[in-house]
């Protein structure tokens, strides 16, 4: 009987957590926007780069709940006062980002779909 060793490296990376595939570079919002979408200590953030309102953070350390789904309560809109934040999630689909925040639970919500620029 041959015994199947599996290398360690093999057993390593499938004890990592599956995170959110190719959230990470540079993703066009529909009114030309483009935002730096990054993951730093497990968080993801999304900063306007270029367009009107530079340096906005739209969404802050939001956590993975499943793999290519992030969910927070921090996000914010450009288009909106500073003092309001919404429960968001971040869908990423190949070289698609669904991003939707929401108001009174989950009960009034509004997305854009982002595409992916480099």
């Amino acid at each position: 009987m041959r015994k199947l060793l599996i290398p360690a490296a093999v057993v390593l990376l499938c004890a990592i957590p599956a995170f959110a595939g190719d959230e990470t570079g540079n993703w066009k919002r529909p009114n030309g926007d483009i935002v730096e979408v990054k993951v730093v200590n497990n968080g993801l953030f999304c900063k306007i780069t270029k367009g009107k309102k530079v340096g906005f953070e739209m969404c802050h350390g939001m956590k993975t709940t499943a793999p290519n789904v992030w969910k927070g309560k921090g996000m914010k809109h450009p288009s909106m006062p500073g003092f309001m934040t919404f429960n968001g999630t971040v869908t990423i689909n190949q070289s698609k980002l669904e991003i939707k925040g929401c108001v009174a639970g989950d009960g009034v919500c509004d997305k854009e779909v982002w595409s992916k620029v480099n």
